[in-house]
């Protein structure tokens, strides 16, 4: 019998000035980065979060800590690759990604293929199981503002 299953993972992050700003695994070319322990790359870590939710598992603070000095500044892609693995191991495939983007910058359409690409490497998919939005919070509340960026995920899973 096949099994279906449907995730979806939310992250958020605040800018801080000095640190490399990377979304979806692409490094942007700002003065500010989002702040966080690893590399704080929030789109990869809402579809990490995605993917662990749909197979039932703990979300990435439980495989990840941030409390564990290894995962100081890690690339994020390291992590969607072991999540990747996580579920590959337990006989699930990813069948879809579908992720949104809220901020007010950087702009990204420009390169979201250089993401989708990015993120299909980590999560051993093709880039046609991978969708990338964007979108504004149209200046309400504090992402409106520009203090920081989040993103939503969703994705589905299948298991024979």
């Amino acid at each position: 019998m096949n099994s279906i299953r449907i995730g979806q993972g939310y992250d958020i992050h605040p800018f801080k000035e000095g640190r490399p700003l990377v979304i979806g695994g692409v490094t942007f070319d700002e003065p500010y980065g989002l702040d966080g322990h690893s590399d704080a790359d929030v789109l990869t870590h809402a579809i990490c979060d995605a993917l662990l939710g749909a197979a039932g598992l703990p979300d990435i603070g439980h495989y990840f800590p941030n409390t564990d000095p290894k995962y100081k500044n890690i690339d994020s892609q390291t992590l969607l690759s072991e999540v990747a693995d996580t579920l590959s191991e337990r006989g699930y495939e990813i069948a879809n990604i579908d992720a949104t983007l809220i901020a007010e910058k950087p702009k990204i359409a420009t390169r979201v293929d250089e993401m989708k690409n990015a993120l299909a490497a980590s999560a051993g998919v093709e880039t046609s199981q991978i969708g990338i939005k964007a979108t504004t919070n149209e200046g309400l509340g504090s992402l409106g503002c520009g203090e920081g960026a989040a993103a939503h995920a969703v994705c589905l899973l299948t298991r024979q």
